[in-house]
């Protein structure tokens, strides 16, 4: 067996370097995607990016040297080499397609990657937000805080409804308000317009 080691490492070729790296970067794969079959994978991304700002709307980086990039190059660089060893290509065209392919799958995953990042939002409503808004009342609101009503607000892009009290005077069913403080999580303070 040793004979066979001995041998295979002296008659070092391409070929054996192409395998090399399809076998490392498919076992890195491999290896996160078991991970991630347990919720282990998510965060295992190297913190290293380069800049390509191309729309110029939030995070512009496109981390082409995560783990899941490095790994795609590997993969694809030693399968396309392999094959194109295995096909009698010319072996400067060989290393040629090789990183092509590589460069081409590392830059498609990390765009994939980024799309991902994108879409990632906690879907939690800050009801600070609203503060400084203006509302509309849909359920009249009694003057002096002697009680509460109702009113609805444009807020982070979204439509929402408070419980809402105003220490002026009573405000009728479609004036417009504006929300001044926040007295719990449902419920604002409001004034007229």
């Amino acid at each position: 067996m040793w004979d066979w080691f001995k041998d295979q490492l002296t008659h070092w070729s391409m070929v054996h370097a192409y395998l090399a790296c399809a076998t490392a970067g498919g076992g890195m794969l491999l290896v996160q995607f078991g991970l991630s079959l347990f919720g282990l994978g998510g965060d295992m991304d190297v913190d290293t990016d380069a800049d390509f700002d191309t729309d110029g709307d939030g995070d512009g980086s496109l981390n082409v040297l995560s783990i899941r990039a490095v790994a795609g190059f590997l993969t694809f660089f030693g399968l396309v080499g392999w094959a194109g060893t295995g096909a009698g290509w010319h072996p400067a065209l060989t290393a040629v397609a090789a990183l092509a392919a590589g460069t081409t799958v590392m830059l498609l995953i990390a765009s994939v990657m980024r799309m991902f990042r994108r879409l990632d939002e906690s879907g939690n409503f800050d009801p600070n937000l609203a503060i400084g808004t203006i509302a509309q009342v849909y359920l009249r609101i009694p003057g002096g805080a002697s009680g509460k009503g109702k009113i609805t607000a444009s807020v982070a892009g979204r439509s929402v409804e408070f419980a809402a009290v105003t220490n002026g005077d009573t405000l009728a069913t479609g004036s417009n308000c504006k929300i001044v403080s926040l007295i719990s999580a449902d419920t604002v303070e409001v004034e007229a317009i």
